[in-house]
């Protein structure tokens, strides 16, 4: 890297941005301007000195990667934006916190052009970026293993910028766990230890070592300290050469504890809650402009010095790229067919021998879901090399293990039972559900590979931020659930889900698959895999059940008096119900319902073919809680539920005792003819 460059313009953009970031917030009268104006030194360092970023396309492959984990402080990233030429301009600026503006309260992926990710929650970014910096060492494996370091076109940074509240948060303590473990040497993470959250001082819950937890974690960490000498002094360049040492390290991710004072250089204000999260006030506005020598008559102050030097970014980050581009084009023509593969990903398509690949399973045969999702995995494996993952400290309950690959982690990590390579595909997350599913997002939103990561349903309890994430942002993350009932057995009702399929249900964008059979399981994933537009999870059976020679069973004589609607296990309970039914003279349809979101996408003629709306007698069988069937069962129909917590018993036993049994879905069948 060369040496830092740092001229009295660009002390001026830096309080440009201060002063950018305290007229948005003050214009909208809510907000937090106080970190925006503390960190600006530092996003400016990062923006227009430190990242290769070319702001014309924020889909450069070979860019490197900002995450703002500290969303609240939207205006950090907003503002370096606009200076940067990515395409915000003042008006944008202006409308922050609007409606119908590119400057939502947090940043939101997809939204405004420039941002990465989607982190309202704190912990999310940095937990994600996590994801991003596996998804860059997959990817290189992937495309260009051979290559010396740091000479891949594929080679890069991710930079994340984090708050006292982001460490605080839970999930940044799992995610921050495994990438010391990985030995992510290309993930930088600046802390900006202010020490100031919304209740004020955080030493009224927030005292532990920072320092030596990341070190316990192996992470490198440096501290860069603007307080030290009692004077404040933002020394850029004592950043800046952190940076620089954290770029050298290669074998470890990097913290670099920045000690800041929020709000700076507010006269009364600074260090203070009151600058956290609110407006400063007319009053203080004027004094920190005049402080920094700005007109305090007036808003939004951007000198044409300022933003002509600054929008240079425009035209080094073109050259950078005709530079990386040269490397590219070198290695395209020298791997013709890992350029076709990287086109082929590029695109979102899914290889074309994908269907040969599924497995066919007999009927007749007791197969459970999970087992049959082991099975359909591995042999969709050969044919896509783009997809990956593994459980979280569940494989062998999961079924998650691509079986002839190895693990993704440092060869020294390798166990007696698993095999590492840096460039493996299969992944080890622990016991940390959360981190899992945040560092999955991170991988899609990276780049164009197909991760996936397995725990129990119950577990996704543990999952939901990052779930909800996932759909807000609408990335195709995969999330593989097994045990899926309370069929799942002896645990007890600590383990086995109730009210979770109905409430991942009610996640918009959200779709969960639960298939009847082993070869419904084959085709979801085929499904999942081929489809680009949201997150997927697929829940899955402990217990063996039938593989059916038909998906919809449909009543003698072709119209039905009734129609039973199943998901998963319980398909087989309504194929047994029809049966009896049958034998009294009672029609019955049976449809499998692997997916209501995919049902609920199809033509209205597909749908009023499946479930006509003249039959209007219907019964939804399902394990666990019947939130989510009201809408497909109507007025006249019936549920069969589970609507209370489980027992530690063989499911059988469970099943009937609580009702989940042919008997009773005939006779609900019985009762919703009968209200008609």
């Amino acid at each position: 890297m060369a040496a830092l460059q740092w001229d009295p313009i660009d002390n001026k953009a830096v309080d440009t941005a201060r002063i950018l970031a305290a007229d948005a917030v003050e214009k909208v009268g809510n907000g937090h301007p106080g970190t925006a104006m503390s960190l600006a030194p530092a996003a400016y360092l990062l923006f227009q000195k430190v990242m290769r970023r070319d702001p014309s396309d924020q889909h450069w492959l070979g860019r490197d990667r900002f995450i703002l984990s500290a969303g609240h402080s939207s205006l950090t990233q907003y503002v370096q934006l606009y200076l940067g030429g990515y395409g915000l301009e003042l008006d944008d600026l202006k409308a922050l916190r609007t409606w119908g503006s590119l400057t939502p309260g947090h940043p939101e992926y997809g939204h405004t052009d420039g941002v990465e990710i989607t982190t309202g929650p704190l912990g999310q970014g940095i937990s994600s970026s996590v994801g991003f910096a596996y998804a860059a060492r997959y990817e290189r494996g992937l495309f260009d293993p051979e290559a010396a370091p740091g000479t891949s076109p594929f080679d890069h940074f991710v930079y994340v910028i984090a708050g006292d509240g982001d460490l605080q948060e839970g999930v940044s303590s799992e995610a921050s766990s495994l990438a010391g473990h990985q030995q992510l040497g290309n993930l930088i993470a600046i802390y900006d230890s202010n020490q100031i959250s919304i209740e004020d001082d955080t030493n009224i819950a927030f005292t532990e070592d920072v320092k030596a937890r990341y070190e316990a974690y192996h992470w490198h960490v440096q501290v860069v300290d603007w307080k030290k000498t009692g004077v404040y002094t933002e020394d850029v360049q004592a950043l800046n050469d952190a940076i620089v040492a954290a770029q050298g390290v290669t074998d470890k991710p990097s913290l670099i504890i920045l000690k800041t004072i929020i709000g700076w250089p507010s006269p009364k204000k600074q260090n203070t809650g009151k600058i956290h999260g609110s407006a400063l006030g007319a009053d203080e506005l004027r004094a920190v402009k005049e402080v920094l020598g700005f007109d305090p008559e007036k808003t939004f102050e951007v000198a044409d010095e300022v933003i002509e030097h600054t929008r240079k970014a425009v035209e080094r980050g073109a050259e950078q790229r005709a530079e990386w581009q040269k490397g590219f084009d070198a290695w395209a023509a020298a791997n013709p067919e890992r350029k076709q593969l990287l086109d082929r990903l590029l695109k979102g398509e899914v290889p074309a021998g994908i269907e040969d690949a599924l497995p066919v399973f007999e009927p007749g045969k007791d197969v459970s879901t999970r087992a049959a999702s082991g099975k359909v995995l591995n042999a969709i494996a050969p044919v896509m090399p783009e997809l990956w993952g593994g459980s979280a400290d569940l494989a062998e309950s999961n079924n998650t293990t691509i079986e002839s690959a190895a693990s993704f982690v440092p060869t020294e990590r390798s166990t007696h039972e698993w095999t590492g390579n840096p460039y493996g595909r299969v992944l080890h997350f622990g016991i940390r559900e959360h981190a899992m599913a945040a560092i999955l997002n991170g991988i899609v939103l990276h780049g164009p590979t197909r991760p996936f990561g397995g725990t129990f349903l119950i577990f996704s309890d543990y999952q939901r931020p990052s779930l909800r994430l996932s759909a807000l942002m609408n990335i195709p993350s995969i999330f593989v659930w097994t045990h899926d009932s309370v069929a799942l057995g002896e645990d007890g009702p600590t383990h086995q889900p109730i009210e979770q399929l109905s409430t991942l249900r009610a996640i918009p964008n959200f779709t969960v698959v639960r298939p009847g059979d082993a070869n419904e399981v084959a085709w979801a994933w085929k499904t999942m895999l081929e489809r680009r537009n949201g997150p997927a999870g697929i829940a899955l059976t402990r217990q063996n059940i039938p593989v059916f020679e038909y998906i919809l069973a449909e009543a003698p004589g072709g119209t039905p008096d009734v129609i039973f609607i199943a998901t998963g296990s319980e398909v087989q309970i309504a194929l047994e119900a029809r049966e009896e039914l049958r034998g009294e003279g009672i029609n019955a349809r049976v449809v499998s319902a692997p997916s209501l979101e995919w049902f609920a996408e199809q033509p209205a003629e597909y749908r009023e073919k499946v479930l006509p709306a003249a039959v209007k007698a219907r019964v939804s069988i399902e394990a666990g809680a019947a939130l989510a069937w009201d809408k497909i069962v109507g007025d006249h129909g019936r549920s069969v539920s589970i609507e209370h917590f489980g027992a530690s018993a063989d499911y059988k036993t469970l099943f009937r005792e609580f009702g989940m049994t042919t008997e009773h879905a005939v006779s609900a069948a019985k009762e919703s003819l009968a209200s008609l």
